[in-house]
């Protein structure tokens, strides 16, 4: 199942720009007046990693595949989505079946693309669909609010518990508290999970800047003051124009142009790499003369766990897993090699998968 990202943003802000650009489509209707995305476009991209092709050359595979993420343009919220207004709780509900938020947030100026408030104030932008989100959520959690507490005069300590917890979270919400920024322990939060609370997912900030103010050199902590920010870790400057651009290059071309602008990476691998550590993901890779595949499992996978991506029965037959560094293997041109210098080692079901093990399952059927 692809890792999905809802793209967000008040109308107008680039985010179809942004999404046919990361997604090197045109599925997306871009154009200068609000509400013009209506239903949500998605968009599946492999994510780039060039540790596969090392992993593909070393293993003469026929095939290379990798992982994906799945973006999700929805319309363009407004004050009072919450309640209906614009496109409204229509496009709420679409956020609620992704695993993060990227909320883009207009940094440019071109008084040639008109924005819903008449003029780029990026806190306010962002504070206006933080709002929607928190009052969507303050609505979810009354209406369970109100059956916990009925259910909790019962006397039963889980069910009292229970509505002390729920009454904790919407007073957080009511103080403009994300419920993603609340502290939880372990077993609240799966208590919670059964909500989809639109705040609980972890939310990226997409500043959707000018050409030449990518080309200068981007202060990230500059801009986490004006958007009213206090961590810059969940912040991912991109010019959505230069990502268009690119979608007419080819792989050398684009990494010439890049080079030209002074950035390192394209802003979809800049988003990538941040929702994977933002979500705590980590990539494992299988390879052969078939296919070499990548495959994506959180931080502290155990190797079972790992298995059952691949396919379930390999979770439940799981004997043990042959694991091997990328990097050793192809510096050793292959698992011979590799497994003459020792760099191969076999792991039981308490073996921990790291970023980057390339690994060969042993189950029984």
């Amino acid at each position: 199942m692809a890792l999905k990202i809802g793209i967000v943003g008040l109308p107008n802000v680039g985010k179809s720009t942004l999404f046919n650009a990361l997604t090197r489509t045109k599925s997306a209707q871009a154009a200068n007046y609000p509400f013009c995305t209506i239903d949500p476009n998605i968009g599946v991209v492999g994510v780039p990693d060039d540790r596969l092709h090392h992993l593909a050359k070393t293993s003469q595979s026929e095939k290379i595949i990798p992982t994906t993420i799945e973006f999700v343009d929805i319309a363009g919220l407004v004050k009072g989505a919450s309640l209906g207004e614009g496109l409204g709780n229509k496009f709420l509900s679409n956020i609620r079946e992704c695993d993060a938020v990227g909320h883009v947030v207009r940094f440019f100026k071109d008084p040639n693309v008109t924005h819903v408030h008449s003029e780029v104030d990026p806190k306010l932008d962002r504070e206006v669909i933080e709002s929607e989100l928190l009052l969507a959520d303050i609505q979810t959690m009354e209406k369970r609010i109100e059956r916990a507490e009925s259910e909790a005069k019962s006397g039963e300590k889980e069910k009292i518990v229970y509505a002390a917890l729920l009454n904790k979270v919407v007073d957080h919400l009511k103080s403009g508290t994300l419920a993603g920024n609340i502290s939880f322990e372990e077993k609240e939060k799966e208590i919670l999970r059964d909500l989809f609370l639109l705040t609980m997912k972890p939310h990226l900030y997409i500043l959707n800047l000018h050409e030449d103010e990518v080309a200068q050199g981007v202060d990230i902590e500059k801009f986490t003051q004006q958007l009213g920010l206090e961590n810059p870790d969940k912040i991912i400057p991109i010019c959505a124009k230069i990502e268009e651009e690119l979608g007419d290059f080819g792989p050398k071309e684009a990494t010439e142009y890049l080079k030209t602008l002074g950035l390192n990476e394209t802003g979809l691998n800049a988003l990538i790499r941040k929702a994977y550590d933002t979500l705590g993901l980590i990539t494992f890779f299988t390879s052969g003369p078939k296919e070499t595949r990548a495959w994506t499992v959180g931080k502290g996978a155990l190797a079972p766990k790992a298995a059952g991506k691949i396919h379930t029965d390999f979770e439940k037959g799981f004997i043990k897993a042959e694991v091997v560094d990328w990097e050793d293997l192809h510096k050793s041109d292959g698992e011979i090699k590799a497994r003459e210098k020792g760099l191969l080692r076999m792991e039981g079901k308490d073996y921990e998968i790291k970023d980057g093990d390339v690994v060969h399952f042993k189950f029984s059927p």
